[in-house]
């Protein structure tokens, strides 16, 4: 479908915003694409829906409240399953509400489509839960259905779905069970009271989806009577009226309005996730590469060897991290961002420095014999400078290669305050023992 034809400025940007939205997932791993499978599809959905000027209404309600059949009141068919024992809707329904007479105008393949959803309060509910959702944030106007005045779990329910900023119509169904007056004063409790704060009056409607079978006299021509049960013809007029008036008056705006708002809404949800994903991947690096520096720097027995091979972990831990968020970077240029994270920490570290380089000059003038009497203070040592480096250079990388307005000093300074040292320091000690413990060169010494 050609869109061009549609001027309407909240269109166009709502369609950019669902297009730029996808295109930033271009820019995910394959990790991050696995876990927002679904929110792509669903934004490829909503483009499509877009696109075509689909229009959905869902339905929302208790169990036993007659959404099903008020449905299929709507449709003029049996669409949507109705049983008796309630909470039959197990899943969500889309139909063609091909009866409505409405689409938006200048797009031919426009539709109207009813969306019915498992009800609020059915057992093992959670999951349908999540499916109910999915449909209020997808759908352009919401239904909400009781067959009496709310109690408080549809109260609250009603107060979620009003806080998606999309119209909402409250449905009385099942009106043949009471009598007029009794419906008056459900509509004045519902009108005056409970929703005279959240829900305009004339959204409020009354509905008879599935009248009850009524009982007839009819009266023969020689003056006897005979009486037969009959069932009389859904009465959702009211409903439809006040649907139609809402389409036509804000159909394009509606849709318009509701793309733009899911896209920020995923855009968000992506933003979120790809940060938590890559700093719990970044995390588990910096442990990886600090650990390995505290092995590597411990149980070398060659004086300043194991100084210079600590150096290249942390370059190769920064050439990492930079790929963890989508950057990339040579092996110079990770050592000068080591090298400036090193300077920036200043005389902080200097006492990490000076158990290393004491640490290997004993090792030097021992020729290697005191490796494991210094292996366990040099090696955690080693590894909280690496630990401080990792974490520094993530801080670099989630700021887009930058260190902002503060500057790496106040950024490293910042860093080493919020760090608990000696827990840190004892993770790695802990680490190099067992590796120690568990090397079957080692000797009992350590």
């Amino acid at each position: 479908m050609n869109t061009s034809i549609i001027q309407d400025d909240h269109y166009q940007r709502a369609l950019s915003s669902l297009n730029q939205t996808l295109h930033k997932l271009n820019g995910c791993s394959d990790a991050e694409k696995t876990r927002l499978q679904r929110d792509i599809d669903h934004l490829h959905s909503m483009v499509d829906k877009l696109t075509k000027g689909r229009v959905e209404i869902a339905v929302f309600g208790e169990i036993s409240t007659g959404k099903s059949a008020l449905v299929n009141a709507l449709l003029g068919e049996s669409a949507a399953a109705v049983d008796v024992r309630g909470g039959w809707t197990t899943e969500v329904w889309k139909t063609a509400w091909e009866g409505c007479g409405y689409g938006v105008p200048g797009l031919a393949d426009s539709e109207v489509v009813l969306v019915d959803t498992p009800g609020l309060n059915e057992v093992g509910g959670s999951e349908r839960a999540e499916l109910a959702c999915e449909a209020a944030a997808q759908a352009d106007l919401l239904l909400f259905v009781t067959d009496s005045d709310l109690n408080d779990v549809e109260f609250a329910a009603l107060l979620n779905l009003i806080n998606s900023h999309k119209p909402i119509i409250v449905v009385l169904n099942k009106a043949d069970l009471y009598s007029l007056d009794q419906r008056e004063q459900l509509l004045a409790a519902l009108r005056d009271d409970r929703l005279a704060e959240h829900v305009p009056a004339d959204q409020i409607v009354v509905t008879a989806a599935d009248p009850r079978d009524v009982e007839r006299v009819i009266e023969s021509a020689d003056g006897s009577t005979r009486s037969e049960w009959f069932k009389p013809d859904p009465d959702v007029a009211e409903l439809k009226a006040r649907i139609i008036e809402v389409l036509e008056q804000d159909g394009l705006s509606l849709i318009a309005l509701n793309a733009a708002m899911y896209a920020a809404d995923k855009n968000d949800r992506i933003a979120a996730l790809r940060i938590q994903l890559r700093v719990r991947c970044a995390n588990q690096t910096i442990w990886s590469y600090a650990a390995l520096k505290s092995l590597a720097v411990a149980l070398n027995p060659v004086a300043v060897v194991d100084v210079l091979g600590g150096t290249a972990v942390d370059a190769t831990m920064v050439g990492v991290l930079a790929h963890i968020y989508g950057l990339e970077i040579n092996s110079a240029h990770a050592k000068q961002l080591v090298k400036a994270i090193l300077k920036a920490a200043g005389l902080v570290m200097l006492g990490e420095a000076i158990i290393g380089v004491s640490s290997s000059l004993l090792k030097g003038v021992t020729f290697g014999s005191m490796t494991l009497v210094t292996a366990i203070p040099q090696g955690a040592a080693a590894g909280y400078g690496s630990y401080i480096v990792g974490q520094a250079a993530k801080y670099y990388f989630e700021h887009g290669s930058s260190w902002g307005r503060e500057g790496p000093k106040v950024v490293v300074k910042r860093i080493l305050e919020q760090t608990d040292k000696q827990s840190v320091l004892q993770h790695l000690k802990d680490e190099i023992r067992s590796k120690i413990h568990h090397n079957r060169h080692a000797t009992d010494d350590a």
